[in-house]
C-alpha cells in the first residue's frame, strides 16, 4: 500500500498545561484521562448537560501537558466553554495552532512511520486502526519534505474519503451541534467513551440511553447512485423520513439513519432517496447496533 499523508488545515491545537489539567479534564469529557498514555492518544467529546454533542477532539500529550487537537473552525467556542468549566482549576489553555500543524497518515505499519526534517507527535487513530495514523508537526519545512523520500502527499479529500469508506463520521462536517446525542455517533464504538470512569457533562443520559438500549439513529455510510446530495438532505423511504444526509465524497458519504426505517426498506426492497439520489446504507464492519 502507498505509504500517504495529508495536512488537514482544518484542525486546530490548544495545550493545556498546569497541575489541574488531566483533573480538569476527567470531570467533563467522555473519556478516562487517567488511561492516556506518552505514546497514545484518545478520541473523546465534550456534551451538554443533556447528553447532545457540542466537540470532538483527540487528547495527547506534549511535554510541557496535554493537546487538544480540534475542529479549527469552532476553536473559539471549544476555548470558551473549557475557560467556563475552569473555576477555581490550575489550568493554562492555549491556542498552539500556529506552532503545530495536524497530518493524516495511512498505509505505512509502525516501524516505518516517518520522522524527517521536523519535529513530529505521532499516533495511531484512536478511532479506528484501519485509519491509519495522526500527528501534530511543529516546525516550517516544506511541506514536501514534512516526512521525507517514500511519502506521498493526497488532498484532504484523499483522506475524507477514507474516513467515509470506513463508516466514521467527522465532528465538523457529519455531527449537528446540541442535536447529535453521542452513541448516535458511534463514540461507543470508536473508543470515544468509557462507561466506568464515573462522571463527565452529559453522562447520565448518556448512560440511560445506552442501558435502555434508546439509540434509534446512527451515523453510518451511505453508497450513492446519482448527484451527491449536500449536507441537510432529508432522505426519505416513501412518505417517511429516515434521516439526513450529511458529508460526501465522490459516491460515498455519511448520513444519519433511522434504524427502523432502513429496516424497513430492506424488508421492502424500497430504496432511501434524497434529492434525485438513491442511497444504499453500509453498517460498518465495526459497528455492533
Amino acid at each position: 500500500m502507498t505509504q500517504s499523508y495529508a495536512i488537514l488545515d482544518d484542525r486546530c491545537v490548544l495545550g493545556l498545561s498546569g497541575p489541574d489539567a488531566r483533573s480538569f479534564l476527567q470531570g467533563l469529557i467522555t473519556n478516562d484521562v487517567d488511561s492516556l498514555t506518552a505514546d497514545g492518544a484518545l478520541y473523546a467529546a465534550l456534551l451538554t448537560p443533556q447528553g447532545k454533542f457540542l466537540h470532538d477532539f483527540f487528547l495527547l500529550t506534549l511535554e510541557d501537558g496535554l493537546a487538544i487537537e480540534s475542529d479549527a473552525a469552532r476553536k473559539d467556542d471549544l476555548i470558551c466553554r473549557l475557560t467556563m468549566y475552569r473555576l477555581r482549576a490550575d489550568v493554562t489553555i492555549e491556542d498552539l495552532s500556529d506552532r503545530y500543524r495536524v497530518a493524516a497518515l495511512w498505509g505505512g505499519a509502525p516501524d516505518d512511520m516517518p520522522t524527517g526534517p521536523n519535529s513530529v507527535r505521532l499516533y495511531p487513530d484512536p478511532r479506528l486502526t484501519d485509519l491509519g495514523w495522526r500527528a501534530l508537526v511543529e516546525g516550517d519545512s516544506g511541506d514536501d519534505e514534512l516526512f521525507g523520500g517514500g511519502w506521498r502527499r493526497e488532498s484532504p479529500d484523499a483522506y475524507d474519503a477514507r474516513r467515509i469508506a470506513f463508516g466514521v463520521p467527522d465532528g465538523g462536517r457529519d455531527l449537528l451541534i446540541d442535536k447529535t446525542f453521542a452513541l448516535e455517533a458511534n463514540f461507543e464504538e470508536l473508543h470515544g467513551v468509557d462507561f466506568e470512569k464515573g462522571c463527565f457533562v452529559g453522562q447520565e443520559n448518556t448512560a440511560r440511553q445506552k442501558h435502555r438500549g434508546a439509540v434509534r439513529k446512527r451515523f453510518m455510510r451511505v453508497d450513492i447512485e446519482g448527484p451527491p446530495p449536500p449536507p441537510d438532505t432529508p432522505i426519505m423511504h416513501g412518505d417517511r423520513e429516515a434521516g439526513t444526509m450529511r458529508s460526501s465524497v465522490a459516491q460515498s458519504g455519511i448520513a444519519v439513519l433511522r434504524l427502523e426505517q432502513i429496516e424497513k426498506s430492506a424488508k421492502s426492497g424500497e430504496p432511501l432517496i434524497a434529492g434525485d439520489a438513491r442511497l444504499t446504507p453500509i453498517k460498518p464492519a465495526w459497528a455492533n447496533y
